[in-house]
């Protein structure tokens, strides 16, 4: 059996993957993939991980997981979606860096399953957008606290995604830019699902929806009408061109107000932020979605 676990990041995905999943689910558990909701797993794990406290789960223990979460008998492929895999958003700032436990608590994910393949998905997102969401979410301590001296710009996916490559040894781990998802979204759900170019994707366009005017929409299904053959190509230069023309400003702007950002600041950590991605793409053993 493969376990596949798409572990965010904080404000990436807004539960996304789990709605476009279940509007697919009908296709998926035909095919022998069960996508399950956070709600079904959500206790379960969190009590098995308390009670395994680093160790793997037993064959007898795994059983009993899948009895409680699973509605199918014996998929092939189930997949579990959710953001707070890796904590609390805070926790993705610490002095030691970006989602410095991230590797820690992956790893604790695998271990519930030893006797499955295991897969991780994962979109990386900017930390000058990444950490105005952070601070922007309830009960977040206070920006002094939460950052306890360390420099924004110190803030690097680059060894974090190391030291997780490190944490799962011979485990496939899938990740693509946050801030490319809108093109590229049919792909990243195909890749987590499985699902064949050929097999209609429903709510594909979602992530396009929430960021496009109405008008938006209709051109990329006008366009699209009209295409014989569809290609990942041609598709992606119609979103390209939808989002040219009818994007919403206040869905392609973040607004950051955190104690001592500039601009050349934001400018700062984008740049490393984009020299960190070059060098993740490369990191063998990563595969990595692009536009």
């Amino acid at each position: 059996m493969q376990v596949v676990f798409h572990c965010g990041v904080h404000g990436t995905d807004l539960y996304r993957m789990v709605k476009t999943l279940m509007q697919n689910q009908e296709w998926l558990l035909r095919n022998g993939i069960e996508p399950v909701t956070p709600n079904k797993h959500r206790d379960v794990f969190s009590e098995a991980i308390s009670a395994l406290n680093g160790g793997e789960a037993t064959a007898e223990m795994e059983q009993l997981m899948l009895d409680a979460i699973l509605e199918s008998d014996h998929p092939e492929r189930v997949i579990f979606s959710t953001p707070t895999f890796l904590g609390k958003a805070e926790r993705a700032v610490s002095s030691d860096g970006l989602y410095a436990a991230a590797g820690e608590k992956m790893a604790a994910l695998a271990n519930l399953f030893p006797s499955a393949e295991i897969e991780f998905f994962m979109a990386l997102k900017n930390p000058a957008t990444l950490l105005p969401f952070v601070f922007g979410q309830d009960n977040t301590r206070a920006y002094g606290e939460v950052m306890a001296g360390v420099a924004p710009q110190e803030l690097r996916w680059a060894p974090t995604i190391r030291a997780i490559q490190a944490a799962l040894p011979g485990h496939r781990l899938v990740l693509w830019c946050h801030e490319d998802t809108s093109l590229i979204w049919p792909e990243v759900v195909r890749r987590i699902a499985t699902m064949p170019t050929d097999v209609p994707l429903k709510a594909g366009l979602q992530v396009l929806g929430d960021i496009l005017r109405p008008e938006g929409i209709d051109l990329i299904r006008t366009e699209m009408g009209k295409q014989e053959r569809l290609t990942i190509e041609s598709r992606r230069e119609i979103f390209a061109a939808a989002l040219a023309r009818h994007a919403l400003p206040s869905e392609m702007e973040v607004e950051v107000k955190l104690p001592g950002w500039t601009q050349d600041l934001v400018d700062l950590i984008t740049d490393l932020y984009d020299e960190d991605v070059a060098e993740i793409a490369a990191l063998p053993g990563i595969e990595f979605i692009t536009p």
